[in-house]
């Protein structure tokens, strides 16, 4: 299988499995490092609307808001400078909790979402969309959270975006990290049978993903590491190796060690999730 990036036909592959599909590989490019699934039949061109992510048994709206509450917080804090008074799109607005939170400084504000429960729970509160191409442009600020390493073709994807942007507009894109501690630093074993998942194609760092935007046509204002789970999250797979220590071990989570947890991961480009900031070159 060829390198979505940059074509190169080498690889090697990665310890650990997709956790729902045992016999997909993980494969990680020897050239570029771009990591994806190595199955060429699995990425389908209608991949992320018949992966089965949308229809499935999921939790009711409310816990799936309760579930994003923190992120969604933490995007709206980040963003809050380019929202006041602008045009807001938030492309995979999933729960719609970003969108929400704003409207209450923006202009304006439309989801692109393509899960019915969605749009049935918020009605008129909300503008959603079911494709992009009804969405409309002009868009000042366009998000999209950990949604591009669902897609077949990402870089197509930040193409159609781009030119849903005002000329000055700004895209941020968040995506999880191939360089995550737990998978490449510290190497535990159970979590690399947990991470991956045959819904992720693909994984990026922070230098594929500058790749991929430059791709696209797009300008690189910023790529910056950000650390989503804590230390307690990390020891408890260490120790136990299973999910939840955020959860179980919270005890350990002052600001101030969680702070310094996560700057000493960004220092090596370690950190779970990369944040890119885009204009139009």
């Amino acid at each position: 299988m060829k390198c979505y990036l940059c074509t190169h036909d080498t690889h090697r592959v990665r310890k650990g499995s997709a956790r729902d599909n045992s016999s997909l590989k993980i494969l990680e490019c020897t050239n570029c490092g771009l990591v994806a699934l190595d199955s060429a039949a699995h990425i389908g061109t209608s991949h992320y609307e018949n992966s089965g992510m949308h229809g499935q048994a999921l939790p009711s709206m409310a816990q799936w808001l309760r579930d994003t509450a923190q992120d969604d917080q933490r995007r709206f804090d980040m963003l809050k400078p380019a929202i006041v008074n602008r045009k807001v799109l938030d492309f995979g607005c999933g729960a719609g909790g970003f969108a929400l939170k704003a409207q209450t400084l923006a202009s304006s504000v439309a989801g692109v979402e393509l899960e019915e429960r969605v749009h049935d729970h918020w009605g008129d509160a909300l503008t959603l969309h079911r494709s992009l191409e009804a969405a409309g442009g002009g868009y000042d600020l366009v998000t999209a959270f950990h949604v591009i390493e669902h897609l077949a073709d990402p870089r197509v994807m930040l193409k159609n975006l781009a030119a849903c942007m005002a000329s000055d507009g700004r895209l941020v894109v968040e995506v999880p990290s191939s360089e995550d501690a737990l998978l490449t630093l510290y190497a535990n074993d159970a979590f690399q049978k947990f991470t991956y998942w045959s819904q992720h194609l693909y994984l990026f760092n922070a230098d594929t993903l500058r790749v991929l935007a430059n791709q696209a046509g797009l300008k690189v204002i910023a790529v910056e590491q950000f650390q989503r789970y804590p230390l307690s999250n990390h020891l408890h797979w260490l120790s136990r190796n299973q999910p939840g220590g955020h959860q179980q071990w919270g005890f350990l989570d002052t600001p101030a060690l969680n702070a310094a947890y996560a700057a000493s991961l960004a220092a090596v480009g370690k950190c779970d999730t990369v944040i890119a900031h885009l204009e139009k070159a």
